[in-house]
């Protein structure tokens, strides 16, 4: 077996060729259409957001200094310093279960992951922090449940799991399922942690620190709970194999093909009663494991889910690989500093990133020419189609053509977080998008903070050739006029991979209004029947304005509408009784 000492300067190579590794990736790919979008929490930042808790915003506000440095890889140097540490987490989590060498191979397994080490390591998601506090509570949890004394020390540390288990909730939603495997350890083998005040104050802080998401929700008729149930509900359509097949095919690359043929053998030799992992951390790590896995799993016989939301389930399995690996009286094997299965791990998860980086770049592969989609290019030509489209900007509105600084608008949340980082950070123009809630998410509210746009308002529309929408079709009712501009090609290589139609949308013919403005001035009272009286009186009554705020958000209708109805509704009655309703009564 290797000394400790080797095995602490591989430990110490690991980590420094990975960090080096995801920092070269972090600065030179462009970012993708969710990190753009969660670039957005940063720089509109809330108690949480529509779609996730608010910790990744938090978390780019705070490597890139609040935004002073926004290039690429300021923004993911998050993720790039916390899956470092993550690394090492999973050395000290294999470590704790058994030794130095268990330590080792699990933070080389964690590394050959491509959900630990580009998902979370190098990309900015919400899965970022997520991984590093559910291994932080992980750890917390191995070094305290075993203890049947339950030490001073152990009860502290388990208080310690429940706030690191907070940040993880406030990281992504699933997170529960780190509490739901420390509850099903007590409830099965260690009920006297209930008598403890260490484990009830573990919950509480848990509660305490996902508090902001409720009060968040809670004033926004709990959308963000509403719009994960529909994406994990049960379809009415029944059982639908391809969707499962999906997943299950997700959840083999997603942690690299030979990490999960290693836990699947693992697994068996656990089921065969083969001891290689003391019991109390075997169980520890399954509870925290399989009920996440399992439950997204059974979704996907349903309808569609994304195969990384299971990743952390598959963690606590790679410390239970590592554990297999290292064990002595594993028959036909040589304690290496780097097993063979390993090494193969790696050198997959090598090749594919190589492969990966030269078809972003360099588009090695001429998909398109073969009629498929080129997923690679959801992180290129970005850069290129802002400093295109600057001059155009300029040059239109020197000639007269467009208003100055007319704002950008669109019709989802990508590409209105694409637009936002790529073309409107340089030139300072706002991004508007303009749709349901389900297609623009936390564009909902960015419509607010930018404003309310003037009837006589022009504004640009972006159409790329692999993600069309006529803008005639979709805005064609709201502009007097909308005529193309320019197209402008993105070329990477030799080839021209996308071209964006640049339009020109002029004079808005009607005000959007997201923030409706509040009322000076006394109304007459001899027009009390009219339509302006209402609309002016709906306007100045704070609480009239929540109440249709909350119902524009569950009903997915644009506020102004709903005001428009309810002043409608409100000069019917008047003409009809004779008598001006009162408005804090119709509600």
């Amino acid at each position: 077996m290797p000394s400790k000492r080797k095995i602490h300067i591989a430990l110490l190579v690991l980590l420094v060729v990975s960090v080096l590794v995801r920092g070269f990736i972090a600065g030179f790919i462009e970012l993708g259409n969710d990190e753009v979008y969660y670039w957005t929490y940063a720089k509109y930042p809330a108690l949480s957001h529509f779609d996730h808790p608010p910790m990744v915003g938090f978390v780019i506000d705070a490597f890139t200094l609040n935004l002073t440095f926004e290039d690429e890889f300021f923004v993911r140097l998050g993720s790039v310093v916390l899956g470092t540490l993550s690394t090492y987490l999973m050395f000290l989590i294999g470590l704790t279960v058994k030794n130095h060498l268990t330590g080792l191979y699990a933070a080389l397994l964690y590394t050959a992951s491509f959900y630990g080490f580009i998902l979370t390591g190098t990309f900015i998601l919400p899965d970022t922090p997520q991984v590093f506090f559910w291994l932080l509570t992980l750890y917390l949890f191995l070094k305290s449940l075993p203890d049947r004394e339950r030490s001073p020390r152990t009860r502290n540390l388990i208080f310690f799991a429940g706030a690191t288990a907070g940040l993880a909730l406030l990281s992504k939603y699933h997170s529960v399922f780190l509490i739901f495997g420390m509850l099903m350890y007590i409830l099965i083998y260690d009920r006297k942690w209930i008598l403890t005040k260490e484990f009830w104050g573990s919950l509480l802080v848990s509660a305490l620190l996902f508090l902001p998401v409720i009060f968040w929700n809670m004033e926004n008729n709990f959308i963000s709970f509403t719009f994960h149930e529909n994406r994990v509900g049960i379809t009415e359509s029944g059982l639908q194999p391809q969707y499962f097949l999906t997943e299950i095919a997700g959840q083999f690359f997603y942690n690299n093909p030979v990490n999960v043929v290693l836990i699947l053998i693992s697994l068996v030799a656990l089921i065969r009663r083969q001891h290689f992992i003391s019991a109390p951390y075997r169980q520890i790590l399954l509870w925290t494991s399989l009920p996440l896995i399992a439950v997204f799993t059974a979704f996907s016989l349903f309808r569609s889910t994304l195969p990384h939301w299971t990743g952390p389930g598959y963690l606590g399995l790679l410390v239970i690989v590592a554990s297999w690996l290292s064990e002595p009286s594993l028959k036909g094997t040589i304690k290496r500093l780097i097993p063979l299965p390993v090494f193969f791990s790696l050198v997959l998860l090598g090749s594919v990133i190589t492969l990966a980086v030269g078809q972003i770049r360099g588009g090695w592969i001429p998909l398109q020419k073969m009629k498929i989609d080129d997923v690679s290019l959801d992180l290129y030509g970005w850069e290129q189609l802002g400093e295109k489209f600057a001059p155009l900007k300029k040059w239109d509105e020197d000639h007269f053509l467009m208003d100055k600084d007319a704002p950008i608008i669109t019709f989802r949340w990508f590409p209105a977080a694409n637009f936002e980082y790529y073309l409107g950070r340089p030139t300072h123009l706002p991004v508007y998008a303009i749709g349901s809630l389900e297609r623009i998410h936390k564009y909902y509210w960015i419509n607010k903070i930018n404003g309310n746009l003037k009837q006589g308002d022009d504004m640009w529309f972006i159409a790329l050739s692999d993600d069309y929408e006529d803008p005639v079709q979709l805005y064609g009712n709201l502009f007097d006029l909308i005529v193309p501009s320019d197209t402008i090609s993105i070329i990477r290589g030799m080839d021209t991979v996308r071209k964006a139609f640049i339009f020109r949308m002029i004079d808005l013919n009607k005000p959007l209004i997201f923030t409706p403005p509040k009322v000076t001035g006394r109304v007459d009272p001899a027009k009390t029947d009219t339509l302006a009286y209402f609309l002016k009186l709906i306007r100045g009554d704070r609480r009239y304005l929540d109440f249709l705020e909350k119902k524009s958000v569950r009903e997915k209708v644009p506020l102004e509408d709903l005001i428009r109805e309810e002043a409608m509704k409100l000069v019917r009655q008047s003409r009809e009784t004779g008598v001006v309703p009162d408005t804090g009564r119709v509600r």
